[in-house]
């Protein structure tokens, strides 16, 4: 294992670089060392990872033009293999897992991915993480270190952010990587500010919806719960329907909310992993033997299109009282 004691986090995203330092802490406050943010971008980035909780911040600085993030590879790994820390916590995004792969293939370490836990035995680490694509959870040692990990939204839960943060921003010089994918074309994609990993109640229309104008129902229903609107996968990657900040799943939002609602949810292991952890789980699905009808606190068999109206009236009419 390496000898230092610091714990290094890495996210482009600031609201998981947040939860990222929660998870952070967690492993520091029994390997004595500090939280550090490794920040690209912007000043004001690096300031606020600092607000987040974060001890230090190595800051790189804006990301170069024509650059991706995989560039930061190089520099993360000098940088590692100069101060030793004890492990690199990195947000399992896209571009996270592309990092977190490279930089352990560079340090001569296996990669922990999708860590849903940190556990200690004795003064061994302990990851517990899902394996085959969520299908199953295993428990690994790191037998060598740094420990290089990915981890998703809503696994840690972000502290409240400092008033007044105390910490060193210090700058890091960029290591020019030996390799370059070539930027082609930029596409602008409208972004949801949804966070669905803070949410209490969400409402998730799945593939029995038949068409994007009826998500204007699911909607309804979302907002006579107070409740976030989330999708399934499909949704947002197949058919585009939704943003797809808000589908849920492994490769999505993990969710913790007191109610999750799928309406026309079939339930697969790829979306059920992602709100296993949900109080109480309702289906509203008119195929009784769909995944997540039997995995449901409570199913309701019908077709969601008398179903779901009917649930709205019932409700504005108890709030109506």
């Amino acid at each position: 294992m390496a000898d230092d004691k610091d714990v290094w986090v890495f996210s482009e995203k600031p609201a998981l670089q947040a939860e990222l330092i929660a998870g952070a802490q967690q492993l520091t406050s029994h390997t004595g060392g500090q939280v550090m943010a490794v920040v690209l971008g912007a000043r004001s980035q690096a300031e606020q990872a600092l607000e987040q909780g974060s001890q230090r911040v190595l800051w790189l600085g804006e990301l170069p033009s024509g650059r991706l993030v995989e560039d930061i590879v190089p520099t993360l790994a000098a940088s590692v293999q100069d101060k030793r820390p004890f492990g690199v916590i990195i947000g399992a995004t896209i571009r996270g897992r592309a990092v977190a792969g490279r930089l352990a293939a560079r340090l001569g370490v296996a990669a922990l991915a999708d860590v849903l836990e940190f556990q200690w035995d004795d003064s061994a680490l302990l990851a517990r993480h899902m394996v085959f694509g969520g299908g199953a959870v295993r428990i690994d040692r790191p037998l060598a270190g740094p420990v290089i990990a990915t981890t998703g939204q809503g696994i840690f839960e972000a502290g409240a952010l400092q008033a007044r943060p105390k910490g060193e921003i210090e700058p890091l010089s960029w290591v020019e990587p030996p390799w370059q994918a070539a930027v082609i074309e930029r596409r602008s994609r409208a972004v949801s500010s949804v966070n669905l990993s803070a949410a209490k109640r969400v409402v998730c229309p799945g593939r029995g919806v038949a068409r994007q104008e009826d998500l204007g129902l699911i909607e309804e229903l979302a907002q006579a719960l107070s409740a976030e609107m989330a999708c399934t996968r499909p949704l947002a990657e197949g058919l585009g329907w939704l943003p797809r900040e808000r589908y849920i799943g492994i490769s999505g939002a993990m969710i913790k909310p007191d109610l999750y609602l799928g309406v026309g949810v079939s339930g697969q292991a790829q979306h059920t992993i992602g709100m296993s952890e949900s109080r109480v789980v309702v289906a509203i699905n008119k195929d009784r033997a769909a995944p997540l009808m039997t995995q449901s606190d409570y199913a309701v068999e019908g077709d969601l299109y008398q179903v779901v109206p009917a649930l709205i009236r019932a409700l504005k009419a108890r709030k109506a009282k």
